[in-house]
């Protein structure tokens, strides 16, 4: 059997990149292009990456655009548009208790850390189940252990966390005093309290609602 690789002109390159987005319907990246769809051709990574930037352009102005996140691609609605679209969805916004948005935010800003390390910065003990919450919604992974007695697990964000809210990079996060930016990051989930924590430390575990 050939392995000679197959042609394909900037046109079909751009329409196959184009539909290979819109039937994943998940944030892709050009390595994962090159090694599916684009397997059987003869293409580089930078032709690849000069038709998204081309589709980009393409969908400037429009309804839907063509935006890099968590390292990779996707198309997803303008967010002007986003109250107008609330209503093609059932399901509501997840809503996460202020302890648990907390304790993302620290781990996302000084990652990686322990627990230890969220709970010295937060002032209060942080709940199994809060650490239990955000690893099931697979955007916070343990990627090692501390090299102290007893090895605590280390926590960081994931790609997940990434394209959730719209980050290409932890760089890309807003300054810690940019409040106005930080509460339009978060505010893709809805917080359950409204009222500020007691920031003194506590040995209890804090008892929330997820």
């Amino acid at each position: 059997m050939s392995s000679k690789k197959l042609q394909i002109n900037p046109d079909q390159l751009k329409q196959l990149i184009e539909a290979s987005l819109f039937v994943m319907a998940r944030t892709v990246s050009i390595k994962h292009l090159n090694e599916s769809v684009l397997a059987n051709f003869s293409v580089s990574r930078a032709k690849v990456k000069a038709a998204i930037e081309e589709l980009q352009q393409d969908y400037q102005g429009r309804g839907i655009e063509l935006v890099k996140v968590a390292g990779g691609y996707r198309f997803q609605s303008i967010e002007t548009l986003s109250p107008y679209l609330q209503p093609l969805w059932q399901e509501k916004a997840p809503r996460y208790s202020r302890a648990t948005l907390e304790t993302l935010a620290v781990i996302a800003y000084r990652q990686p850390v322990t627990r230890a390390d969220i709970e010295f910065v937060r002032g209060v003990a942080v709940g199994s189940h809060i650490i239990k919450s955000l690893s099931d919604r697979h955007w916070i992974k343990i990627v090692g252990h501390k090299e102290v007695p007893g090895r605590p697990a280390l926590y960081a964000t994931t790609n997940e966390f990434l394209a959730y809210f719209g980050l290409d990079r932890i760089a890309d996060l807003p300054p810690l005093s940019d409040a106005e930016s930080l509460a339009a990051l978060f505010g893709k989930t809805q917080a359950v309290e409204s009222t500020p924590d007691n920031t003194a430390p506590q040995t209890n575990e804090e008892s929330t609602n997820e």
